[in-house]
Order: structure tokens, then C-alpha cells, then sequence
């Protein structure tokens, strides 16, 4: 909201205090002024002048010589070009020695060998933004009022010596939305009175009855609770006047004619929107507001056909609509330059309806913005008065005798009860009670004592946004100055802030994989119904949760997994020949149980991976390697092992579903109760989806973080270097090759007991000379005791019980 500080010294007075002042101390009670803007952009010596006569140019087609009186006591003669200047006009004049927006400084000149003592300014020559002005005036030079006085300083004249607020205005404080809100918000900050206009006082009505001539009537009184209308004939449609026109400009609005503008002005006067139509072009003078029917259209002031949607609201009259509720006027019903007769509407229009509408359509005027955030009921009728007696006064209307009304007022102020204790245990502060009915005072609320310690206060209807007592605590808090509500120390038992143990294991995951090189993404959680289906692993026999309003059908439903977003990245990536990627997401992925949602969905962290191209890059000595399964199993045995897990993990050859066949396992974790519970898949993408999206050989995997944050050991423990020598052996056994290397391990470790300190296999062969179906897995083995060393007897009693172990369990046979 732009508030023009000359139209606001009418209501409150801003003596002894500047508008950057003014600026600071409104910011300092909770609405911030975004900018202080000088409309004066470094004039001077710029007056109105008369031109008395226009010759043209000896030499030149397009100039003209006009001769000017512009109050210095002898005419000024000044060679200007524009094509609508002409003798009679009153005029902005720079003088020699003039100063124009830029620095520009005008002198005597030369024209074609005519001299010039000045210049004719057109309204962006005064830095005056052209867009706002009436068309008419858009070109050319600036034609002023014929009674603007000669030799006037020209910044008196547009209002160019104003200063303009910009208020930044939260969703809550719409009562400033209007000059009026403004004046009650600077006298309270200012501890100063407020002057209103009083509508009722200066209009002059008719005997004529306007229910003669006009009619209203609310079909959908649940979006229109109260809806005034006033008839007014036998106008005159003109400019407004100059003072109305600055003002209007200062708040960014540009002036059309006298009667749009008087409702621009009080619209922005009283914060009511108002609206005029051609009461000759609506049939038999009726207004009906109802919602639009299916298939009606509405050409809007704009020039725009309008499709309307059966949840908006229309004014009609009773036949056809004739304007968008709250929104825009309908162009067979504007006011026109042969518009006689007027219906001036002021309604209480629903601000849901109309933000619905105003969205949908996507037109938003200064209208709508104040409906959507809930106008002041007790502004509808005056507001009609104010605009009535300008039209009177300016427009030579003819007001006639009542208003035409349906619906109800709905404007009764809330009494809110406050207790003055709470208050000040609230803000922390010992204000007395004379104090507080002060600021009160100051707000123009109605303080009265009801009991001992206890206010009842009377709030307007202007302050919506003020429901409950700890709304009155904010006013006062504001108005008495937070610079002035002490500050006390913290009493009573504080503990230092730290991270959950599930924030801090996901910022060690970030941690470990981009210190190990890869990249994180972040992707969208709304994807196809067809990609979420692609790896159901981890929420088999879910549904995926469908969103209500979707962006598109690609953004539908909620994600299963975050796996089809890493293959669109990977996809995105491939398409600009970047193959090499390391990608890992932390996010969050949901489902339900249940086709129509009647329970909140589940919500699940995951972590995922994606590994695709080669190893490293490109060098003179050797060519780089495509990273395959083991690549991606490591980065996460990396992971369990700095999470201290690395001994309650199992994988396990398996084939979910969006995973290659052969080349893919389960990740599960032993927990506490020594169950085996799923936590994860990883393994090669399958083929049939990885030419389906252009790829080579993909890898992935996806981890429940849940069981992580459950079971991770973040303690550090240390062990003494070992002081006592190793005993290593190795063993190759033949198995049948669907035996695992992980079973063997584990058989081994569970034969070898406390002697056996590392084991890892180091060798796997297939061939002809094994046998079919048979496979030979070396294994390296150490022993050692920590506290002596170990003698041969003992290895060797130990290596023998793994070998037997091995023969009775898998009937492996050592390979000679």
C-alpha cells in the first residue's frame, strides 16, 4: 500500500515530523515501510505557463514558436516540438537556469535560428511515470487544468513536493490497506487525533427515492452478506480533479474519469471497494448477485472474455451478468463519456470466493486484494456516502433519497476481556493501568474496567485481525515501544542444544558419501503412478497416496521410492554425455494401505544410491573401469561399519522387483532380539529398464534409515596394538556354486571362535576341470591371541575344526 504523506496530513497532522521519521518510527511499531519515495526527482524552476499564441517554425516543418506567460513579468518565447501543443494551454514551463530529472539544465537556446527561453516539459520530462497518467496525456506534452494559476511552481500543481510510504503490509493488518487505517495506525504511533470526512454531513440527497428506480437482491447470501447500492443521475463525465488525479498517481493507480476515480479514491480512502455502473444499461435498473451458471461468459473491463466456473460470484441484472463479483466490472456496463445515470455498489463480498475466483482467472485488481483479506463491514455504507457526495460535488450528480440494500450490516465490534496482570507477566514490563487505557486511548479502542485488574476492550471493526486478549498484549507491546520492554536474564536450568541421534546420522551419511566423492541430489516427492510401481521392494503391497489437485499427470501421486527420480537424473545427465555419476539422496517416501485415504499415510527416511559409468577417468597408462555390484556394496559396508553395524549386516541373493536377476541381494540387519529384518535391495537396474531409458549398466540400492537410527553405535572403542605375532593360513574349497561366499565366511568364523581374527576371501574359480555346477573360493584366514602367542598345535586344532565345518555343512572339498 502507497500512502501519499500530503493526503495523509488531511486526516492526522505530520508537523515537526519528516517522512523518513515517520518511516522509521511506524517500522519500529511492526509494519515495515519498504521505501520512502520522493515524487519530486530533482525539479526546480518549473512553473505553469499560459501559451498566448503558436507560430510555425521558419525552418522547420515540425517545430513550433509558441509565446508563454508564465508569470515572469514579460512573455517567455520558447521553440517547442510537440504536436499537441497549441495556443489557450495551461502548461509546465522550465525556465532558463531550470533543473529536470538527470541533472538536465536548461538554457537559452538557439532552434534553427530561433531563440528559445525555456522549454514545454512533457510529464515524463518531470520524471513523472507516463503510464499512470490518462491516455490522453500519455504523449506529447502535459496539458494541465485550465485554472491552474500561472507561475505556479509546477511541483505544487502535481502534487510533486509529496512523499509516498510504502507499506509492506502482513496478510493480518488489512485495515491499512486504506488512507483512513493508515491515519488511525500514524495518530496512535504519533499520539496525535484523527480527522475523518464525514459522509453523512455532506450529502445533499433528492426527495426522488432511489427503490423507485433501482432494485438488489443477494441469491447466494453464504458469498455476499450485505450489498448496497445508491442511484445517482444526470452526470457528468469529465477529468477528475488535478489534486485527486496526483493522489491517485502516488498510490500507483492512474486516472480515467471523474467517476471511476472517485471510487478509486475512496476505495483507497476507506479501504471498501467500490464500483459504478451504467444504470441505463441494466435491465429495469435490478442487481441480483448469484453464482455464475454453467457455460456464461462475462466480457470484462479489460476488453477479456471471461469463462465462468459455477463457484464464482456474479453481479447480474437479473438477465445477464454484468460484472465479476469483488473482481472486475463487465464491459457492456461501464461507465462511458455518455453515461447519465449511475448504480454506485459498496458490498460485503466473501474474501474465499473471491480469491478463488480472482486466482482462477488469474486477474487480480486493487478490488480483489482487499476482498480476499476480508474488507471492514462497517465501511460499506460510508464509503457508499463518501463516493455519492464526491460524485455530487464533481461529477454534477443528482443523489437520490436512500440506499438500496439487501442483506445485513454484520459490523458489531468485539469485546475482548484482558487481564492486566497477564499482560504485564506477558510482556514482562510493570505498566500501570493508566497507561495501558492511554495506548487504548490512542488506538481508538473503548477501555473499560469490569473488575479489579480487568479490561474490557471494545475493538473496531476496521481491526479484524485483533480476535483474542493476546492480540491486545501485541498493540500495546507495539505502541509502548519494544526498545522499551526490558530485558531480563534467563532464569532456571538451560541444556546445551545438539543434534537427535537421527540428525546426526544424516549428516553423517552426507558426511561420509561427498567426502567419498559423491554428488547429492534433492528430487521432487510427486512423480507418475507408473514410476512409483518401478521398485516396490520396501513398500510391497502398498498403494501410492494420490495427490488431490496434482500439477500434471506426471506429478500425481506421492513417491514409493526414490529410485525412478535417480534414474531420471541419470537419464537428464546421460542426454548432456555426462555417464560417470555417484549419486545419493536422503529424503523421505510415502504410502498407504488404503485407495481413499482415512488414516494419515506412512512417511519412511530412506537413503539412495545410484552408481553408474567408470571408476575414474581417462589416463595415458591405463583405461578406466566400469564400476560394477561391488563398487556400490562397498560405499555401504562403509557406511555400516562408521555407523558400527558392520557386524549385524547380511545380504542376501535375491530378486526384487526393477533389479537385475542375477546381480542383485537384499540388505538385512540382525537386530537386538537376533531377528533378520529387511532394511534394504541394491544391485544392477534391470536390462529391460536400462534400454527402456537409454542407459548402460546402472546400480543402485536404497536403505531404510529408520533401523539405522534404531541400531548405529556411534561409541568409539579403542584396542591396544596387537603385541603378540599372527598366524595366517589359506584354504580353497570346492563348492557347489550356489553355495555363498557370505555363508562361508560365516561358518568359519562360527568354527574358528575367540583364535580367528580376520577372515576374506581373496579368490573365486570356475572351470571345466572343477566339474559342472562347482566353483573353488580361496580364503585367507589369521589367527592370533592378544595376550601370547599362539603355538602350531593350537592353529592348527582350530583350522582343522573350520575345515571340518565346511566339509559336514557345505561338502566342501579342499582343492589340492
Amino acid at each position: 500500500m502507497k500512502v501519499s504523506t500530503e493526503w495523509l496530513s488531511d486526516y492526522v497532522s505530520l508537523e515537526n515530523v519528516t517522512a523518513e521519521e515517520l518511516a522509521e518510527q511506524i517500522t519500529r511499531a511492526g509494519i515495515e515501510i519498504d521505501e520512502v519515495e520522493h515524487r519530486n526527482h530533482g525539479i526546480s524552476k518549473v512553473v505553469v505557463g499560459y501559451v498566448k499564441s503558436k507560430e510555425k517554425h521558419p525552418d522547420a516543418d515540425k517545430l513550433n514558436v509558441c509565446v508563454v506567460d508564465a508569470g515572469q513579468g514579460e512573455d517567455l518565447q520558447i521553440v517547442c516540438g510537440a504536436k499537441n501543443v497549441d495556443a489557450g494551454q495551461k502548461v509546465p514551463v522550465a525556465l532558463v537556469g531550470a533543473l529536470l530529472p538527470g541533472g538536465l539544465e536548461i538554457k537559452k537556446a538557439k532552434l534553427r535560428g530561433v531563440a528559445s527561453q525555456g522549454m514545454i516539459c512533457s510529464a515524463k520530462e518531470l520524471g513523472m511515470n507516463d503510464k499512470l497518467l490518462p491516455k490522453e496525456q500519455q504523449e506529447g506534452i502535459l496539458v494541465l487544468e485550465e485554472n491552474a494559476e500561472i507561475g505556479t511552481p509546477i511541483t505544487s500543481v502535481l502534487g510533486l513536493d509529496d512523499k509516498v510510504l510504502d507499506f509492506d503490509l502482513t496478510p493480518n493488518r488489512s485495515d491499512c490497506l486504506s488512507m483512513r487505517g493508515a491515519a488511525y495506525e500514524v495518530a496512535a504511533i504519533l499520539g496525535r487525533d484523527v480527522k475523518l470526512p464525514d459522509p453523512e454531513r455532506e450529502l445533499v440527497e433528492v426527495a426522488d427515492a432511489a427503490s423507485s428506480h433501482i432494485s438488489v437482491k443477494i441469491s447466494s447470501p453464504e458469498h455476499c452478506s450485505h450489498y448496497t447500492a445508491r442511484y445517482i443521475t444526470g452526470v457528468k463525465i469529465a477529468p477528475s480533479p488535478q489534486w485527486m488525479q496526483n493522489r491517485l498517481m502516488a498510490a500507483g493507480v492512474r486516472p480515467i474519469n471523474n467517476i471511476v476515480d472517485i471510487t478509486n479514491y475512496v476505495m483507497l480512502e476507506y479501504g471498501q471497494p467500490l464500483h459504478a455502473f451504467d444504470a441505463d444499461r441494466l435491465t429495469g435498473g435490478a442487481v441480483d448477485v448469484r453464482l455464475a451458471r454453467e457455460g456464461e461468459t462475462l466480457v470484462t473491463l479489460d476488453g477479456q472474455e471471461r469463462k465462468l466456473e459455477p463457484h464464482m460470484l456474479l453481479i447480474t441484472d437479473g438477465v445477464k451478468p454484468v460484472g465479476l463479483a469483488g473482481v472486475m466490472g463487465g464491459l457492456d456496463s461501464e461507465v462511458t463519456d455518455s453515461t447519465v445515470n449511475i448504480l454506485l455498489e459498496s458490498a460485503k463480498f466473501d474474501g474465499g470466493t473471491i480469491r478463488k475466483t480472482s486466482r482462477q482467472l488469474g486477474l487480480r485488481s486493487e478490488a480483489s486484494q482487499r476482498f480476499e483479506k476480508e474488507v471492514d463491514p462497517g465501511a460499506v455504507i460510508p464509503a457508499l456516502n463518501r463516493a455519492a457526495s464526491l460524485i455530487a460535488r464533481y461529477c454534477a450528480g443528482t443523489v437520490h433519497k436512500g440506499i438500496v440494500e439487501a442483506g445485513a450490516a454484520q459490523a458489531e465490534e468485539k469485546v475482548i476481556v484482558l487481564s492486566f496482570d497477564k499482560l504485564n507477566r506477558f510482556l514482562g514490563t510493570e505498566l500501570s493501568m493508566l497507561e495501558v487505557k492511554t495506548i487504548f486511548g490512542r488506538l481508538h479502542f473503548h477501555a473499560a474496567d469490569t473488575a479489579q485488574g480487568i479490561l474490557e476492550v471494545q475493538v473496531p471493526t476496521r481491526r479484524g485481525d485483533i480476535t483474542k486478549d493476546v492480540d491486545l498484549i501485541e498493540e500495546i507491546a507495539r505502541l509502548y515501544g519494544y526498545d522499551n520492554i526490558p530485558t531480563t536474564a534467563i532464569e532456571g536450568p538451560t541444556t546445551p542444544g545438539g543434534y537427535t541421534k537421527p540428525q546426526a546420522i544424516r549428516r553423517e551419511i552426507r558426511r561420509l558419501f561427498t567426502h567419498g566423492g559423491w554428488q547429492e541430489v534433492i528430487s521432487y516427492s510427486f512423480t507418475h503412478p507408473e514410476l512409483a510401481a518401478l521398485f516396490p521392494a520396501l513398500t510391497e503391497g502398498s498403494v501410492p497416496v494420490k495427490l488431490s489437485m496434482p500439477m500434471s499427470e506426471e506429478r500425481s501421486v506421492l513417491r514409493t521410492s526414490i529410485l525412478p527420480q535417480l534414474l531420471d537424473i541419470a537419464v537428464h545427465n546421460a542426454n548432456r554425455k555426462q555417464y560417470d555419476l555417484a549419486l545419493f539422496e536422503v529424503g523421505n517416501v510415502f504410502f498407504s494401505q488404503e485407495e481413499t485415504l482415512t488414516v494419515q499415510p506412512k512417511e519412511l527416511n530412506v537413503l539412495s544410491l545410484l552408481l553408474c559409468g567408470s571408476r575414474g577417468q581417462k589416463q595415458w597408462n591405463h583405461a578406466p573401469e566400469k564400476v560394477d555390484f561391488f563398487d556400490l556394496k562397498g560405499a555401504l559396508e562403509t557406511l555400516f561399519g562408521d555407523l558400527g553395524l558392520e557386524g549385524a549386516i547380511r545380504y542376501v541373493a535375491n530378486q526384487p522387483a526393477g533389479y537385475h536377476p542375477g546381480r542383485s541381494a537384499s540388505v538385512y540387519l540382525i537386530n537386538g532380539g537376533g531377528e533378520q529384518v529387511l532394511i534394504g535391495t541394491l544391485g544392477q537396474v534391470h536390462p529391460e529398464l536400462q534400454q527402456e531409458r537409454g542407459l548402460g549398466d546402472v546400480y543402485v540400492a536404497e536403505i531404510l534409515l529408520q533401523p539405522l537410527y534404531d541400531h548405529a553405535d556411534f561409541d568409539i572403542r579403542y584396542q591396544e596394538l596387537p603385541r603378540f605375532p599372527a598366524s595366517e593360513r589359506d584354504i580353497a574349497v570346492v563348492v557347489d556354486s550356489a553355495v555363498e561366499a557370505g555363508s562361508l565366511l560365516e561358518t568359519i568364523r562360527e568354527a574358528a571362535g575367540e583364535l580367528l581374527q580376520n577372515v576374506q576371501v581373496f579368490d573365486v574359480f570356475t572351470g571345466s576341470k572343477l566339474g559342472e555346477g562347482k566353483k573353488s573360493v580361496a580364503i585367507s584366514l589369521v589367527y592370533r591371541h592378544n595376550e601370547r602367542t599362539l603355538t602350531d598345535e593350537e592353529v592348527t586344532a582350530a583350522h582343522a575344526g573350520v575345515v571340518s565345518a565346511l566339509e559336514q555343512k557345505f561338502q566342501a572339498e579342499l582343492r589340492k
